[in-house]
């Protein structure tokens, strides 16, 4: 006897999800729209996060249960859409697809770029047709974690200058000098939240408008 091939089991949850949606199912289930999960889903997947800093092997397994399901009950409530319906094979296909464009260099035969990143990023705005390279960073992202995406983008396009490396910085000294800021923000009645989004924010607006006057001046 040949062990099921890897995925298999898959059809099992999407034959579960099936059943929990339809008539005779699960009540709260059949309740369910997109918007109603999204807290689940935001709260399942910073459980990921901290099973893979603090938790077991069988924490994240689990963790990554919770975040899989999300992505087939959302697939499933799009499946019953009267306008525009998609189901789990749509998703899977999408992303098979975008999975194969962003990796020429594995799936086409093209020699492997220098600056992986820079490939990327340049498919991406091909595929989405950005006006700026923010574009597609969202908005609801943490503080912290938007600010980071933000500079990275900008750095890797040469709109913002990365700092130099400071010797000896560790992960650590981070960390305590963030946690330092954040305690002089209380003291001072400052959010220091808000704070960090109104900095990316202005940094975001300087930056567009840098794009904005090149593509004027280079005639785009």
């Amino acid at each position: 006897m040949t062990d099921p091939a890897p995925g298999s089991t898959l059809l099992d949850l999407v034959a579960v999800m099936d059943r929990l949606r339809s008539p005779g199912g699960c009540p709260w289930d059949a309740q369910q729209t997109h918007a109603s999960l999204l807290p689940y889903l935001v709260e399942e997947s910073y459980e990921v996060v901290d099973a893979v800093e603090n938790g077991t092997r069988e924490e994240l397994r689990d963790e990554l249960g919770d975040v899989l399901l999300q992505v087939v009950f959302h697939a499933r409530v799009a499946q019953e859409d009267a306008e525009q319906p998609f189901d789990i094979d749509d998703v899977a296909a999408a992303l098979v697809a975008k999975l194969e464009r962003r990796h020429p260099h594995v799936f086409a035969g093209e020699a492997v770029a220098e600056d992986l990143q820079a490939g990327w990023d340049a498919i991406k705005a091909t595929e989405k047709r950005r006006d700026s390279v923010l574009d597609g960073i969202p908005l609801q992202l943490p503080a912290l974690a938007r600010a980071d995406k933000v500079l990275g983008r900008l750095q890797r396009n040469g709109l913002d200058t990365p700092a130099d490396p400071e010797e000896g910085l560790t992960e650590e000294h981070v960390g305590a000098e963030l946690l330092a800021l954040v305690r002089r923000a209380r003291a001072a009645g400052v959010d220091p939240e808000a704070a960090l989004r109104g900095a990316t924010r202005a940094l975001e607006v300087d930056a567009r408008r840098a794009e904005a006057a090149s593509e004027h001046v280079s005639g785009r």
